[in-house]
């Protein structure tokens, strides 16, 4: 099975990754539900990723967008993430699309992901929408609120550059996605759980237009119905090993 995923990936033309929060995870990011620890125990993730807790109270979400931040700062991205970044480099062409909001990929070398649910790391204006950056380092005494930066147009509370429930997802990344997906011959789904929409379209838009679909999990999912093969295990294990099976060892 492996070597067949290997020879799919080295004779693709067009090939898309498209990774979720289990990529992550195994450098020790929590997953969305899971980072509520220590002193956001007593909070309920789904209720503070909204618009509306922004708007009752921007330090209190703020603050804990910082402390995601800071969480995110002190990991390192793994060997799936620098794989996915050989893969990058190797294929003729290829389109990260990633439903993480870290940076992880981006320190592993990958030059230009595709976030489909924005970034703890591109905070814009709550109003007029221009990009902001963070005025001072991550707080260290670790309270809860943290006043969010003013946008330097309008004055307004810069927000993180997240997608919160009840939005839709950024019109220009889930554009860049659609294209991408609809023209691979090959996608390789890694570590998502293929049940958030409509990012969990993806890979079904390339699987309805003919391209190969390789996952790449631990365990079961949705995706397992229409991917043409499925790599059991850990994306930093079972993706170095894919490459040097598609490209040889660097």
């Amino acid at each position: 099975m492996g070597d067949t995923a290997a020879s799919l990936l080295r004779d693709a033309r067009k090939v898309v990754v498209f990774t979720g929060a289990g990529i992550s995870a195994e450098s020790g990011v929590p997953t969305f539900r899971d980072a509520l620890t220590g002193l956001w125990a007593r909070f309920d993730a789904e209720t503070l990723a909204t618009p509306r807790a922004f708007r009752d109270d921007p330090a209190l979400v703020w603050g804990w967008y910082e402390w995601r931040r800071g969480q995110v700062r002190r990991t390192r991205p793994n060997a799936g993430h620098e794989a996915v970044a050989a893969i990058e480099a190797r294929a003729p062409h290829c389109t990260l699309v990633t439903q993480n909001v870290d940076d992880l990929h981006e320190r592993a070398g990958s030059a230009a992901p595709v976030h489909l649910h924005g970034s703890l790391f591109a905070p814009r204006c709550s109003f007029c929408g221009l990009p902001a950056s963070f005025v001072d380092d991550l707080p260290a005494d670790g309270s809860h609120k943290v006043e969010p930066p003013m946008c330097e147009r309008c004055g307004s509370a810069v927000r993180p550059g997240v997608v919160w429930f009840g939005e839709a997802l950024p019109e220009v990344a889930l554009a860049a996605a659609v294209e991408a997906a609809s023209a691979c011959d090959l996608l390789l789904s890694v570590g998502t759980s293929a049940m958030v929409y409509p990012a969990a379209e993806i890979p079904q838009v390339a699987a309805r237009l003919g391209a190969t679909v390789i996952q790449v999990n631990p365990r079961e999912t949705p995706l397992d119905a229409i991917a043409d093969v499925n790599l059991r295990g850990p994306a930093a294990t079972v993706l170095p090993e894919l490459v040097r099976a598609a490209w040889g060892p660097e």
